[in-house]
């Protein structure tokens, strides 16, 4: 190439680079990005200033059992918060996006419930940044399946609509057909610990198709929220015993206090 060819290529380029500036410029100011908890324009995709100001991120160090945050003055961090090291969940390691809490819930529950479907894209981003450990030694990834009458009555799993962007993101696999949920279980809502247990001991199992797919691969379970680890547990005893070597788990948001119920 000529150095003449090499400065008008140079010049080609920069143009390039300032025509697509102009053309994203001229979409922003025609089609603002929205934020998705107010009718409004905001300065980045996602939410206001104000939600995100109320949002309580988990930052390292955090308990890789469970996902609980930890001081940041730890002191002797052994990993592990005490709850965990006595008595360890079925699933490997776990990870939160944020704190349950008021503002949070309100965000899942426009999910879960409104059918915001904007919200499940954010909120894969979100988990992509929180499990990043989990994500990069990660198989496939699995969402936590509903019954089909649950299914039915909200339309979409919230789940699986969280797992398939950050799958789309990673490049690991996604498994929609994997899990399989048998009972139609009530509510997990105002149980006891042991009660959440029962309720989903044998909810439920590995598909046929999915037996083939979770054998000796290590499964990221994605679900939006973490209390007891009763649902995401019988999750991971149903993969395990389907061959899987290993279960993590990703979620949204988790309770403050490792086995705490929300109030």
């Amino acid at each position: 190439m000529s150095l003449q060819d090499g400065v008008w290529s140079a010049r080609w380029k920069a143009a390039g680079g300032v025509g697509r500036a102009i053309g994203r410029g001229l979409t922003n100011l025609l089609l603002p990005t929205l934020a998705h908890d107010a009718p409004r324009a905001t300065a980045t995709p996602g939410l206001t200033a104000a939600a995100w100001s109320r949002i309580t991120f988990l930052e390292d160090p955090v308990c890789d059992g469970c996902g609980a945050g930890f001081a940041a003055d730890a002191g002797d961090f052994a990993g592990r918060c005490a709850a965990c090291m006595a008595e360890p969940y079925l699933f490997a390691r776990a990870r939160a996006a944020c704190v349950y809490d008021d503002a949070s819930r309100d965000l899942i529950l426009q999910l879960k419930h409104g059918d915001h479907q904007p919200f499940a894209p954010l909120f894969a981003r979100w988990i992509s940044r929180a499990a990043a450990p989990l994500l990069d030694q990660a198989d496939a990834i699995v969402p936590v399946p509903l019954h089909p009458f649950r299914l039915l009555s909200r339309r979409f799993n919230q789940s699986a609509e969280i797992a398939r962007p950050l799958a789309r993101a990673t490049g690991v696999p996604f498994l929609p057909d994997a899990l399989n949920r048998l009972t139609h279980t009530a509510s997990q809502g105002g149980k006891s610990v042991r009660g959440r247990r029962l309720n989903v001991k044998k909810a439920f199992a590995v598909t046929a198709v999915g037996v083939r797919k979770v054998e000796g691969r290590r499964i990221l379970l994605v679900d939006d929220v973490l209390t007891t680890g009763a649902t995401a547990g019988a999750c991971a005893r149903a993969l395990l015993d389907a061959g899987a070597t290993a279960v993590d788990l990703a979620v949204v948001a988790r309770v403050r206090s490792a086995r705490q119920l929300p109030t």
